[in-house]
C-alpha cells in the first residue's frame, strides 16, 4: 500500500509563518497525480506576504482553517493513501516550517534537479562546481524551464500549483523514487 508519495509546498507570510499548504499525492511508479489538497491558514494569511495575491481563497476546493486543524486534516488525508514520503523543492525550508510532520521521510527534489549527473537538461554552459552542482539558477522556475523547454513558464507561488510543478520536475527528471534516497533529510 505504500506505493504513493506526496509533494508538499508552503508559502509564508511577512512574519515567516506558513499561510498556505499545497499537497499532491502521486503514484510512486508512474509519478502521476492522484489527488491534491490546498489549505489557507487562518489567521496567518491575513498578515499578507510576498505572494499573498496568489492565495486564491475563493477557488473551488480551497480550505481555510487554523494551522492545527489544517495539519490534522492533511495528515488524515495522507494516511488514507498510506503516504510516508514527502518530497519538496528545497525541502529543508518546508520541513523546518512544518515540524509537526517530522515523522515523515522528507526528500529534496532540488538535490537531484540541481546536479548535472542527475539532470541531463543542464546545459554544458552552466556554471557548476566540480561536484556537478549548479552554482546558480536552480530554482523551480529555472529548472522547470530547462526540463520542459518552456522558457515562458513562470512560477506561480501558490502552494498547490507549485507542488504540482515540483511533481512535474520529478516526472521530467525521470528518476525512480529510490534514487531520491540520496536526497533524504534526516
Amino acid at each position: 500500500m505504500a506505493d504513493k508519495f506526496a509533494v508538499i509546498d508552503t508559502e509564508t507570510n511577512w512574519y515567516d509563518k506558513v499561510m498556505s499548504i499545497g499537497v499532491v499525492v502521486a503514484d510512486s511508479k508512474t509519478k502521476i497525480k492522484m489527488d491534491s489538497v490546498y489549505y489557507i491558514i487562518d489567521p496567518e494569511y491575513r498578515v499578507g506576504g510576498m505572494y499573498a495575491n496568489e492565495l486564491r481563497p475563493d477557488e473551488t476546493g480551497v480550505r481555510v482553517a487554523h494551522r492545527k486543524q489544517a495539519l490534522k486534516e492533511i495528515r488524515q488525508w495522507l494516511d488514507t493513501y498510506y503516504v510516508q514520503k514527502l518530497f519538496a523543492y528545497n525541502a529543508s525550508f518546508d520541513k523546518n516550517h512544518l515540524p509537526e510532520y517530522s515523522k515523515y521521510q522528507w526528500y529534496d527534489i532540488m538535490r537531484l534537479a540541481s546536479y548535472r549527473q542527475y539532470n541531463k537538461a543542464i546545459p554544458d554552459s552552466a556554471d557548476c562546481y566540480k561536484t556537478g552542482k549548479m552554482k546558480r539558477g536552480y530554482g523551480v522556475e529555472s529548472i522547470l524551464q530547462m526540463l520542459s523547454g518552456n522558457k515562458g513558464y513562470s512560477e506561480t507561488h501558490n502552494a498547490l500549483l507549485d507542488a504540482q510543478d515540483e511533481l512535474q520536475i520529478m516526472q521530467l527528471l525521470g528518476h525512480g523514487i529510490g534514487e531520491y534516497d540520496i536526497a533524504i533529510l534526516l
